[in-house]
């Protein structure tokens, strides 16, 4: 059973932390979507080793990580945060974004939320570990008043998709990881490691993890992390390879922004998903002076623009700060948001194609043979 929520929340998550946790997920989504689905070498062959969000003539633009992030925003918002309200608007908005002819959404969150229109509550999701909730799940982490709320919240975000624990768990992750870094952006991600580790049921998960702490301590740059763990083309958009990538992105540089975001990109991979989840969470800590001013004034999103997600920012850190009645979300424009996205999808077919573009023989490596 879906457990309420107290009617007031609080929440000691600063404006500051909440837009740079917005701004954060969707300036890594922007800076990783030239290069997701490319292996490490192909990407840097194709587009450099100095990412930046740049997809179309030098700006960048955002893809579902961004949109499934500023979804849970304003149903958290027009729920009052309440769990089974939340659930509700959570399903409701996914199903009008579908209808949007979104780009580039994954196959397994396609079948979920497809499902959602034919299926009572308790048949939600699918079983599937993709990174879905992962990457919208940091915001739980700021303006959730306490662990079981938390908890709670995190389950319903995740399984109205994914039913596999593992997503579950893994996003659980992302979400306190945005939390504590918020709470004080110059404590020691090891500190936070070492205290989730013991929490971590999955088995593959707790693995990973304490690779994590153990490279952190012994200074592994994220690239020989990933090397470690076998991922020589970087994650995949297996929740249980994207999240202890994005982690320790973050944990590896956690008071700078382009340092997290640059080394979850350059990992390869389902690069935006990673960039992405990273630039949450360290845009929770850094807050939004702490995003580099060249990247934001490359982001040119739309229809959902940087001043409509500061908007979204405010109405956030009001309700959670001052536990007042419900505050009411921003429009999410849906209909400038389909005529967006079926421009979009022809970059994103563009995209695609890069892949078959061979690798001059002298640029060859390992990794794409």
């Amino acid at each position: 059973m879906l457990m309420k929520a107290p009617s007031k929340t609080k929440s000691s998550a600063t404006f500051e932390s909440i837009h740079g946790c917005i701004l954060g997920t969707a300036i890594g989504d922007a800076v990783g979507l030239k290069r997701e689905g490319l292996g490490r070498d192909r990407a840097i062959w194709l587009h450099g080793d100095r990412p930046s969000p740049d997809l179309i003539f030098g700006k960048g633009f955002c893809s579902d990580d961004t949109e499934h992030t500023v979804i849970v925003g304003c149903a958290l918002l027009n729920s009052n945060a309440e769990v089974a309200r939340f659930e509700k608007y959570l399903v409701g908005y996914l199903r009008k974004w579908l209808l949007t002819l979104p780009a580039g959404i994954g196959f397994g969150t396609l079948r979920a939320i497809a499902k959602s229109f034919f299926v009572s509550r308790r048949n939600y999701g699918i079983f599937t570990a993709g990174n879905g909730p992962a990457m919208r799940s940091a915001m739980l982490g700021l303006v959730a008043n306490d662990d079981e709320h938390l908890v709670n919240l995190n389950r319903v975000c995740t399984r109205v998709t994914h039913t596999d624990p593992k997503a579950e768990e893994g996003a659980l992750l992302v979400a306190k990881a945005a939390r504590f870094a918020a709470q004080d952006p110059n404590a020691d991600p090891v500190e936070f490691i070492g205290q989730i580790r013991p929490e971590i049921v999955g088995e593959e998960l707790s693995q990973h993890f304490a690779a994590v702490e153990e490279g952190l301590q012994k200074g592994f740059t994220p690239r020989e992390f990933a090397q470690q763990r076998g991922w020589e083309k970087g994650p995949t958009g297996y929740i249980n390879q994207s999240v202890p990538a994005a982690i320790y992105c973050w944990a590896f540089t956690p008071t700078d922004f382009r340092a997290v975001v640059t080394n979850a990109v350059l990992l390869g991979g389902d690069t935006d998903s990673v960039a992405a989840i990273a630039g949450a969470i360290a845009g929770a800590g850094c807050g939004d002076s702490g995003i580099p001013k060249d990247w934001l004034k490359q982001l040119a999103e739309w229809p959902r623009d940087k001043r409509w997600m500061k908007n979204l920012a405010t109405e956030l850190h009001e309700f959670a700060t001052a536990g007042t009645a419900t505050r009411r979300a921003p429009s999410l424009r849906w209909g400038r948001s389909m005529i967006r996205n079926l421009l979009f999808g022809v970059t994103v077919l563009v995209l695609c194609l890069r892949r078959f573009i061979p690798i001059p023989s002298r640029n060859r490596t390992q990794d794409e043979t």
